[in-house]
C-alpha cells in the first residue's frame, strides 16, 4: 500500500473535490493525511483526518481582501499576488514538515497550492496535480499573454525560494499527472498540458456536515431554482441576489427560490423593508416562494432543483451539471468568465452579466432554461459524460498508478 499526501489551500471548493479521492484511497488500504488548515479541511474531510498544519491568508484577510468591482486581469494579478503566492511562501515549511514526517510515495498538491509540487520537486517526490478547474489550461489567459507571462515570472521566483532552482516544471501543472475535475465534454480540448490530464468528471462525494434545510418548504407542484455565489464571494453579492429575489417572486405562481446568502446581504427573513408596511400574509406568501438562508445543503438540494444560478464557480457548476440541472451564470472574476463560457458553449445555460443584471433579465433567463428542453438536455448530456469519467474512483486508480510506476 502506498502513502499520499494532499495539500490544499484554505479553499472549500478546492478542498471538496479532494474529500471523495482521499476516501477512495483510504478504502482501498492506503494512507493518506493532508497538508493545510486544520480549522478549514478537518469541517470538509471529518474528524478523522490527518492534517498537518501549514500557515498562510485566509481569502479576505490582508492582501487577499480584493473590492468587489475588481475583475479581469486586475483581479486575476492581485489573486495571485496578494494570495496565492504569499500563501505558497507561507505553507511551504508546513509542507516540507508534513512530507518529511509522512514520508509519501506521492504528494497531491491543490493547482492554487503551489507549495505542494515545488516542495516536492525540491524532494525529489513524485506529484500530481489536482486541478479544480479546468481554466488555466483552457484558455483563462487567451488574449491576456503579458498576464500569463508575468504569472511565469512570479511562478519561476516562488521556485528560487522555495523551490529546487534546478526544477523545469510549472508548479501548477505536474510533469507526471494532472487530474481534471471535469470532461472535455464541459471544458473542451486543452490547450496545454493535454498529454497529462486525465479527465476524471466532478469528485461527488457524501459531506461530513451538511446544513439543516426544511425540506418540506419545497412545493413538488413548482420547480425550484437555487441561487449560490459560493464560499468567496460574498463581499460582491448584495445587489445580484436581491435582483435573484425579486425574480422569483415576481414568479411565485411558477416556481420556488432557493438563496444561499453566507454574509447575511439580504437581512435575517429575505423582507425589505417596505414589505412590513404589508400585512402578514403577503409577508408569508413571500416566505413560501423565496427561501433565504446562510448555507444550504447543495448536493441533497441539486437532485430536487430544476435550474441553478450562481456564479460559475467551477464545483457549483459540474455539480449542477452532475445533476442534469440547466444554469444561468453571472460570472464575477477570476476562472468563472471560462466557465461560463464552457456553459454556454455545451448549451446548458445562460450567461447574464453580474453587474448588470435586472430582475427582468435573470426571469427570462430563467424561464428559458426551466422550460426550453435543450438546456435541460444538454446538462443531462454533460451529467452523463461526467458520470463516465469515474470520479473520485477514477482519480484515486490514475494515483496508484503514479505510486506503482515510481516503485517499478
Amino acid at each position: 500500500m502506498s502513502r499520499f499526501l494532499f495539500v490544499v489551500p484554505p479553499l472549500v471548493g478546492h478542498i471538496n473535490p479532494a474529500v471523495g479521492v482521499v476516501a477512495q484511497l483510504a478504502a482501498r488500504g492506503h494512507q493518506v493525511a493532508w497538508a493545510g488548515m486544520p480549522e478549514v479541511v478537518a469541517p470538509l474531510a471529518g474528524d478523522a483526518a490527518v492534517v498537518f498544519r501549514c500557515a498562510g491568508p485566509r481569502p479576505g484577510e490582508d492582501g487577499a481582501v480584493r473590492p468587489p468591482e475588481l475583475r479581469g486581469a486586475g483581479a486575476l494579478k492581485l489573486l495571485y499576488e496578494g494570495f496565492l503566492a504569499p500563501l505558497a511562501e507561507q505553507m511551504a515549511p508546513g509542507v516540507r514538515a508534513a512530507a518529511e514526517e509522512f514520508r509519501p510515495d506521492v504528494i497531491v498538491a491543490d493547482q492554487q497550492a503551489v507549495a505542494g509540487g515545488l516542495t516536492a520537486e525540491r524532494l525529489g517526490i513524485p506529484w500530481a496535480t489536482s486541478a479544480t478547474t479546468s481554466a488555466e489550461f483552457t484558455g483563462a489567459f487567451d488574449g491576456m499573454p503579458m498576464v500569463d507571462a508575468w504569472i511565469d515570472g512570479l511562478m519561476a521566483e516562488l521556485r528560487s525560494r522555495i523551490g529546487d532552482p534546478a526544477g523545469t516544471a510549472d508548479p501548477r501543472f505536474s510533469p507526471h499527472l494532472v487530474l481534471a475535475f471535469t470532461t472535455e465534454e464541459l471544458a473542451g480540448r486543452p490547450s496545454r498540458a493535454g498529454e497529462r490530464i486525465r479527465y476524471v468528471g466532478p469528485s461527488i462525494a457524501a459531506r461530513p456536515s451538511a446544513p439543516a434545510f426544511p425540506w418540506d418548504w419545497l412545493d413538488p407542484q413548482r420547480p425550484a431554482v437555487l441561487v449560490s455565489l459560493g464560499t468567496a464571494n460574498a463581499d460582491a453579492g448584495a445587489r445580484f441576489l436581491s435582483e435573484c429575489r425579486e425574480a422569483g417572486r415576481s414568479r411565485a405562481d411558477r416556481l420556488q427560490m432557493v438563496i444561499a446568502d453566507p454574509a447575511g446581504s439580504l437581512g435575517p427573513r429575505a423582507v425589505d423593508d417596505h414589505d412590513h408596511d404589508h400585512d402578514h400574509d403577503h409577508d408569508h406568501d413571500h416566505d413560501k416562494d423565496v427561501l433565504v438562508l446562510p448555507h444550504v445543503p447543495q448536493l441533497p438540494l441539486l437532485e430536487r432543483v430544476g435550474a441553478v444560478v450562481c456564479h460559475a464557480g467551477h464545483n457549483t457548476v459540474c455539480e449542477a451539471l452532475w445533476h442534469g440541472v440547466p444554469l444561468v451564470v453571472a460570472p464575477i472574476r477570476d476562472d468563472q468568465p471560462v466557465v461560463a463560457g464552457q456553459v454556454v458553449d455545451a448549451g446548458a445555460g445562460i450567461r447574464v452579466r453580474f453587474g448588470r443584471a435586472t430582475a427582468p433579465k435573470l426571469g427570462e433567463a430563467l424561464d428559458a432554461v426551466l422550460h426550453e428542453p435543450g438546456y435541460r438536455a444538454a446538462a443531462v448530456r454533460v451529467g452523463a459524460s461526467f458520470r463516465a469519467a469515474g470520479g473520485a474512483p477514477a482519480a484515486a486508480a490514475h494515483l496508484e498508478q503514479l505510486a506503482l510506476k515510481e516503485e517499478q
